[in-house]
Order: C-alpha cells, then structure tokens, then sequence
C-alpha cells in the first residue's frame, strides 16, 4: 500500500518563545493609506491585590537619595610644620632696651646661692698645677672658689662658684660661666671690641648654647662711636701670659687644662675689660647693642641664654618637688621647652600689644620667655601648690635678670587657682590673643569643661593645644553643628550656628614639633593650632545652605 502524502500540520502557536517586538509602521500618502484593522481587545485580566499595589506603587516612586558633598574651611587636611607657615620676618619693631639700672639686688637666685645650698652635691674642678696640696679650689662651706662675671646692664655682675656637680646632668656654674661670656661677646660687643677678645670657641664645653652663628645672628652690631673703638683697641690689661694669646683663647685654654689660677686671672681680665666699655665717657657701648635689634627682632641665642640662666636658677633646685604628682591625672607635671615656646610665639605673631594666656601655667616658664621674647602681657594660672609657688620666683628672678641683661620686657601675672573658677581668666579671655593649653594629659572632663570658654575669644584669637579641641583638622558643616528653624509659611528653613559647638568657630591645623620640645619625651610629636574664624565659618555657612537648598529643590522634583 502506497504511503500517503502527510498534510502539513498547521503552525503551532503555542510557542513558549516571547514574539519579537514589532516595527513601528511606515508612513504612506493619504491616498495610499491602508485601512488599519482595530485589533481585538483583550479580556480584562484580574485586578491585582491592594497590598502588592501599593508596594509597587512605592518602589516606582522611589528616587535615588540625594547626597550634599561636606563643606570643608580648606583643600588641605594634613598636618604641617610651623616651617610651613611660619612668618619670615618680624611683624612689628619693638625697643628692647630698658633704662633701669641694672643691679641685680638681694632678691637675686644667683649661681653662687645655688651651689652653696647644695655644696655637697659639688667636687673640685680646678686645681693649682704649681702647687699640689693647695685646696683653695675643694668645696667648702665658707672659704669656696669664686669668680665674678660682669653683665652688659650698669651694675650688673654674678658671682660663680668654681666646682663641678658630682652628676653630670646637674647645673654646672662654670659652663654656665662660659655660655653666658660668649654670649655677651657675640651680642653685645661691636666688631672693634670683639677683636680685643679673640675668636669665640666653637668647641664649648657647655651643653646648654650653641656658639656657632647663625646667618640672622652673625650680622656685625653697628659700631657706636669712633672714640669707643679708639678706647676699645688699647685693652687695660694683658691678654695672657705670653702677651700674644686672645683673651678667649686664655680662657679656654685655662678651662681645658683645669688651670685655677690662670682661670682666675683671665676672668678677671675679661671682667676689666667689659668695664671699660661700660664706664666710657660717651656711656655704656655694651647697651648700644640692643638698639640694633629694633627691627631684627631678640636674637634666639641671646633669648635662650637668659631663659635658661633663669630656669637653672630658680627651677632646676626645686625639679625634685615637681615630680611629686598623682599619676594619670590633670595634675600630671610636664613643661614645653624653650624652643618651642619660641615657635609659638613667632607662629602666633605675639607683640608688644597682645595679650597671652597659658592655662595650666605650671612654673611659669612659658609666661615669662613670652612676655621678655615679645614684650607681651601674660596671664597664667595654675592649680597645684608647688608649682605655683615656683613660679612667683621664676617670674621675680626673670625680670631682675632681664635687667641684669639690659632687657625689656612685658608685663606677667601669675595666680594660683582653679582655671574654670578664675574671674580674672574670664575677664581676660575676651582681650586673649593667643592662649596655650598644655592639655596633653588633661581629663576628658577637664577638656569638655574649658571649650565654653573659647567662644568668649574675639576674631583672630589662636588657641594652642597639645590636644585638639577641635577633633577635625579641617572641620566641615554637618547636622551636628548647624542648627535649623522651619519658617512659617516657607519651604525653606533658616541655619545657624550651634554656640555651644567650638566647632563652628575654629580653624585647625594641626603641627609637628621636632625632638627635644617637650620634657615628657625625646621624640617628635603634634600640637594644634586652633583660630577663631567667625567669618570664615559664616561663609562655609552660605555654601552650606546653597548647597543644601539646591538638595531640597532635587528631591521634590523627584518627587
């Protein structure tokens, strides 16, 4: 039987394959226009439940959330060093040198009175080469080897005890001697007069100067007159031994060699020698000097050497007690070294007219190298006895020194109290131009405690803090620091600043301190310099509030 042809089936449209998405149909002539078929309408499919349409309703609805990029003060958010911002010159010329007397009085804490309390901690240095059993330069409690040295101020000169301390990391009197010669050498002296005295050794035994010059210190004092270098070229005494040694090189030689009575007698011979520049008919040459720093500013070298114979004086005997503090607390004692107290006050533009606080003022030391580095007024207030008892003696003994020196300086006030109860603190931080907290191990509390205060601060007023105040270097305008009030019949709101926020009024950066600046270690570390900039805050303010409008305006478009 023949095998029938099969009937095509018909298409199978029942394809689980979705149909291709159709054309858009061309456009013909109306004349030629086809009759388009209306197409079947389709049963009405089943109307979905009220829950799945309302969440659908509200995933449709959704716009993307709208963010407003933060506002920051500045591009830059990491810390500097004060080299980076420091200012190159002296901002204003000041006089430096005081008219008063120079006579030190009995109130002065000379060396002589810090070795003789502690004579016992002291041994021989000196001997006589030509004459063994002499014990003239042995401690004792009457009869002790001394010399004295005279000052560049009218009447000024120190005695020195001529002995050793028997640990080395004690004050010595006889490198305290010789840092304190070189420096009135290289500062007071003309080029003239220098010359009577020999080059300045640069292989100092002392550990607490550096007599190599710098470029800003080395340039030559202006002679004061013809007749005083005409006076200063014949020396009133012989320079050495063989008449043909410099003073210094006497000096330094009878220094090395341990020679006492060679030392003596070149001390006395230098002693002459700065006399008669003091008792010239045309007057005292050696004050000539200070009016040359009008517009230079105090040279460094010669700022630390009186800072430092100052604090040997009247801290160093008394560091024993300072160490006697409750660990882990706010009491903890510790203190920013000279050179740093130096950087702050050349960073912060401190002058004769500014007005200095230092909360948490310890032994004062910080007070008073401000008010002679500037000529400042400072204000310190501490809370622990002791050191606020120190600091009477280091605020007196600093300024009889300064005269000793023929030295300016600004007025300073110390006080022993509570810093959060001082009504003189509160009268004075509203005039602060600068204000130190050595707050490194301050309490949280404590801390908290005194950022109320700062908003008493005028524009342009710096904090300084070894903490920050301010947890953000370059602190942005977020939710938590700007206030909003709706406005009635608006849909916009009105922004302010929080005035309890520091926050809001604060330009931080954040510095690095090189080794050695602060006495609770030897190495590097950070400290925050915090200016009060209202008006920079107010100007983040309006980008802020633009920004944010044009964030509001975006989402009810979206919306």
């Amino acid at each position: 039987m023949a095998q029938q042809k099969r009937k095509n089936l018909p298409e199978d449209k029942s394809s689980d394959s979705a149909p291709r998405q159709a054309k858009r149909p061309r456009t013909t002539s109306p004349g030629k226009q086809k009759k388009q078929l209306k197409p079947k309408s389709k049963p009405a499919s089943k109307a979905p439940s009220k829950s799945k349409s309302l969440s659908s309703s509200r995933g449709s609805s959704r716009a993307p959330e709208v963010v407003a990029p933060p506002v920051y003060r500045s591009e830059s958010r990491s810390s500097l060093s004060a080299s980076d911002i420091m200012p190159k010159s002296p901002a204003f010329p000041r006089q430096w040198r005081t008219d008063e007397d120079g006579a030190p009085g009995e109130r002065l804490i000379s060396s002589e009175n810090v070795v003789k309390r502690l004579m016992k901690t002291y041994k021989g240095y000196f001997k006589n080469p030509d004459d063994e059993n002499d014990q003239s330069f042995e401690p004792h409690a009457e009869d002790y080897p001394v010399v004295e040295l005279v000052y560049p101020n009218r009447n000024a000169s120190e005695r020195f005890i001529l002995l050793a301390p028997k640990d080395v990391d004690h004050y010595n009197p006889i490198y305290d001697l010789e840092a304190s010669l070189y420096t009135i050498v290289q500062f007071y002296c003309t080029d003239a007069q220098k010359a009577l005295f020999g080059p300045i050794p640069t292989d100092t035994l002392s550990e607490t100067t550096d007599t190599e010059s710098d470029d800003d210190d080395d340039t030559p004092l202006a002679s004061t007159s013809q007749a005083n270098i005409q006076k200063a070229a014949t020396p009133p005494c012989n320079l050495s031994d063989d008449g043909k040694s410099s003073l210094l090189r006497a000096f330094k030689r009878a220094l090395n060699k341990e020679d006492g009575p060679a030392f003596v007698r070149v001390v006395g011979e230098i002693n002459a020698l700065l006399n008669s520049f003091k008792e010239a008919a045309e007057g005292n040459s050696l004050m000539q000097a200070p009016l040359q720093w009008t517009e230079a500013g105090l040279p460094k070298k010669l700022l630390m050497r009186v800072v430092e114979e100052n604090y040997q004086r009247s801290v160093g005997p008394n560091v024993p007690k300072l160490r006697q503090y409750q660990a882990f607390t706010s009491t903890v004692y510790g203190e920013l070294m000279p050179s740093l107290i130096d950087e702050i006050a050349r960073l912060t533009n401190l002058k004769e007219d500014s007005v200095f606080l230092d909360l948490g003022s310890g032994v004062g030391n910080v007070c008073v190298q401000a008010s002679l580095q500037t000529g400042c007024t400072s204000f310190g207030v501490e809370l622990m006895p002791t050191p606020a008892k120190v600091a009477l003696d280091v605020q007196e003994q600093m300024r009889i020194r300064a005269r000793m020196w023929g030295l300016r300086m600004g007025e300073v006030e110390l006080e022993e109290g509570d810093m959060l109860k001082s009504s003189k603190l509160d009268s004075l931080m509203p005039k602060a131009d600068v204000v130190l907290v050595d707050n490194k191990v301050f309490t949280v509390d404590l801390n908290e405690a005194l950022r109320p205060k700062f908003l008493d601060l005028k524009e342009g007023a710096v904090v300084v803090s070894l903490a920050p105040f301010v947890k953000s270097e370059n602190a942005r305008l977020t939710d938590r620091n700007v206030g909003f009030i709706p406005l009635p019949s608006s849909r916009y709101i009105l922004m302010f600043p929080k005035l309890d926020d520091i926050s809001t009024i604060f330009d931080v950066k954040r510095l690095r301190y090189g080794e050695g600046s602060v006495s609770w270690g030897h190495g590097d570390g950070h400290y925050w310099v915090q200016t009060v900039d209202r008006k920079g805050y107010a100007s983040m303010r309006e980008k802020f509030e633009e920004i944010h409008a044009k964030t509001r305006s975006t989402r009810r478009s979206r919306g």
